[in-house]
């Protein structure tokens, strides 16, 4: 979702920035009216439809209005008040005794910093797993080896070391929802609608929010960045194992736990290719039908069926390279070849329950399930 700073209202309405709150209230009559879902079939109708109302609902309530105007700005302070009532008692304490307000520095100079990207949203989320696929050949595997991997990941921020904030030392109730993390919109004076429910923007509907936005991570408390790790990969390792460094994965947000930079090895000697896969799992699809024939003495009747799917699996695996000496690959081979035949299982015994029903009839005695 994203964050109320992010969006233009105004543009979403259609309307100027000093549009008066009866302009505001007729683009949105003219814009709900076309988008409805009721009216509107199109696929993006609903979704277009909450967008025009979240804008409604913040640009019609002049203080909400003006705490949108002031984040678009660069500071989320102007137009909200502490709960003494004060004018500079919101915010992280500060306060502005010569009526300038937040969006001005030092003698009324504008606030300089980046208006968009910001977000007030307080999530903490812990990071997640960097997952790196390393490919190296069955000798290298065998004998173990170390690789240095260069990669992208989400790293906490050094300004504000992973807060989000750098002057506030905490999280504060969201001003717009009071902590509820939802808002709602009333239409029933203009369509009829009722009361409409949604989440609220401006903490992206967790409740809190941060009271200074870190201007280097944009509130978030992590940054992208390039990172590098030293893989040891030990001896006797195999396709698909697994080597996990802890805390080298994406930082978590509001400075949360960093998730781990997972490795995963890859030995193509070990590794079945998507046809012949698909080849040992069309065998193994066969082999119950072999055995339900044979016990049911209908052998003659799926002969042709059980060679049909005999050639096409064996194609595949052709197609795919053939077979290898590697043990691990004739493993994994089996590994397939056995998931094919719990598929092919389960349509046998789905035909012999279809063959034991046709076979009860009236004054038919009971010879056992399958013969």
């Amino acid at each position: 979702m994203a964050s109320m700073n992010d969006k233009d209202y105004y543009a979403i309405l259609g309307v100027e920035r000093d549009a008066s709150t009866e302009d505001i209230r007729k683009a949105f009559q003219q814009k709900a009216r076309k988008l409805h879902p009721d009216v509107n079939k199109a696929p993006d109708a609903e979704e277009r439809f909450k967008e025009v109302s979240e804008a409604y609902a913040v640009l019609s309530d002049s203080e909400k209005r003006s705490r949108y105007d002031a984040m678009r700005s660069g500071s989320p302070f102007v137009g909200s008040t502490g709960s003494s009532g004060s004018p500079y008692a919101g915010g992280y304490g500060g306060g502005d005794p010569f009526g300038w307000g937040f969006p001005f520095g030092p003698y009324g100079q504008p606030r300089r910093g980046p208006a968009r990207g910001r977000s007030r949203s307080y999530n903490p989320r812990a990071g997640a797993d960097v997952v790196f696929d390393l490919t190296i050949d069955a000798a290298m595997a065998e004998k173990g080896t170390s690789r240095g991997v260069t990669y992208q990941r989400y790293a906490a921020c050094e300004v504000c070391h992973g807060k989000g904030t750098v002057q506030a030392e905490r999280s504060e109730t969201c001003p717009t929802c009071h902590g509820t993390g939802r808002i709602s919109v009333d239409l029933t004076g203009l369509f009829g609608f009722g009361v409409m429910d949604m989440g609220c923007p401006e903490c992206e509907g967790t409740g809190r929010v941060v009271a200074d936005p870190c201007d280097a991570c944009g509130g978030t408390g992590r940054v992208l960045t390039a990172s590098e790790v030293v893989v040891s990969v030990p001896a006797g390792s195999h396709d698909g194992d697994l080597i996990r460094v802890k805390g080298m994965g994406n930082a978590g947000t509001n400075g949360s736990a960093s998730g781990d930079f997972v490795c995963r090895v890859v030995v193509p000697e070990e590794r079945l290719n998507p046809y012949q896969a698909r080849g040992f799992q069309t065998l193994g699809f066969g082999l119950p039908f072999l055995v339900f024939g044979v016990l049911s003495n209908t052998l003659l009747g799926l002969l042709a069926f059980i060679i049909a799917i005999a050639v096409v699996g064996i194609a595949l695996v052709v197609r795919g390279g053939g077979l290898k000496a590697n043990s691990r690959w004739w493993r994994n081979a089996l590994a397939s070849l056995g998931n094919g035949a719990a598929n092919g299982l389960f349509i046998a015994l789905l035909m012999a329950s279809m063959f034991s029903c046709a076979a009860w009839g009236p004054g038919a005695r009971y010879r056992g399930f399958l013969w």
